[in-house]
């Protein structure tokens, strides 16, 4: 029998991966997520199953090549912390879960922005202290007479697209490869037209580790629209915060929303004293930013859906690959 183990697997997801379980793997389930201290875990096992945010470096996948294991998979998206030169070194084959429920992040990047939009979380904030009065700040659009401005219309953007179609709103995106559906369903444009005409702008573009940090930077914020929200639910290396708070302060934005922060790894699953306790400045600096800013730990995916096309499609990864050598959700360097 195959024996796997799986780190950063959650109590209320165990039953999930046991029901799931049609290949009979001999599953072991580590809550945390693989660090440098608990990669001992693993020992003894053929197969090693991630999510994001776990620690797939050099130093423990030479561990791992030490005790014969020859798969590293994860069963996340994205790939960025995987260290695939060294994977490639070691003879380890490695890969991931193309895609899953594209509605659980899209739900989530729609009700932020929706938040945000109607300042719901700066009417919550006033009246939690017995506020009750009403401010200038509060006065909104409706969602029907608005732009939303969709940056990647893939298979998330594409879904939240519709969501905000659903309700009347227009759309447009920005996209170098659009799918023919998201061609009907949305106005393609220019990334300087969408951000000059959208009430609100939402990322949904893939994270490239030295060629995209800080795709929201000074010049991209003075380009939307004053009083625009921004949304990011894609990758924290892809938002300047400097930028963005600097934005917040001149009025230019009225909203940051985000699912994802710089340094996940030190900060998403861990609590804190207090707000200077959160190891990044600019994390800390966000949070002292709301109601302007909504902070979410990175739960867009956290959703039942999701989390049963993570598993059933990992599994089936590590029985392709065992199998038939390969798997068509292979991840090189």
């Amino acid at each position: 029998m195959v024996k796997i183990t799986s780190y950063g697997v959650r109590p209320i997801e165990q039953p999930y991966f046991d029901k799931l379980n049609k290949y009979d793997f001999d599953m072991t389930y580590v809550e945390e997520l693989l660090t440098h201290d608990n990669v001992t875990a693993a020992q003894g096992a053929d197969a090693v199953l991630v999510r994001g945010n776990c620690v797939v470096d050099r130093q423990n996948l030479e561990a791992f090549a030490g005790w014969g294991i020859k798969y590293v998979f994860t069963r996340s998206v994205g790939f960025n912390h995987m260290d695939l030169q060294a994977a490639a070194d070691l003879g380890i084959e490695m890969a991931r879960v193309p895609g899953y429920s594209p509605y659980a992040v899209a739900e989530l990047a729609f009700t932020l922005g929706m938040t945000l939009f109607r300042h719901v979380n700066l009417a919550i904030s006033q009246t939690r202290q017995a506020d009750f009065t009403i401010s200038n700040a509060m006065f909104s659009k409706e969602i029907h007479t608005a732009t939303v401005g969709i940056v990647g219309i893939g298979r998330l953007g594409y879904t939240e697209a519709k969501l905000y179609k659903a309700l009347g709103a227009k759309v447009v995106a920005y996209d170098p490869y659009p799918s023919d559906a998201a061609k009907e369903l949305a106005e393609l444009v220019d990334l300087p037209t969408l951000l000059a005409q959208s009430d609100i702008v939402s990322i949904h573009v893939p994270y490239f580790p030295g060629k995209n940090e800080d795709l929201v930077n000074t010049d991209f914020i003075q380009q939307m629209k004053s009083g625009a929200v921004l949304i990011n639910t894609a990758r924290g290396e892809l938002a300047n915060v400097p930028a963005i708070l600097k934005g917040l302060e001149d009025g230019h934005l009225s909203g940051y929303g985000t699912d994802v922060v710089a340094d996940e790894v030190a900060i998403i699953g861990k609590q804190f004293a207090s707000v200077n306790e959160v190891p990044n400045q600019g994390v800390q600096d966000l949070l002292r930013a709301n109601p302007k800013v909504l902070i979410t730990p990175h739960v867009g995916s956290y959703t039942e859906p999701a989390l049963q096309d993570m598993i059933r499609i990992s599994y089936d990864n590590f029985h392709d690959i065992l199998t038939t050598g390969k798997t068509a959700n292979a991840i090189h360097a």
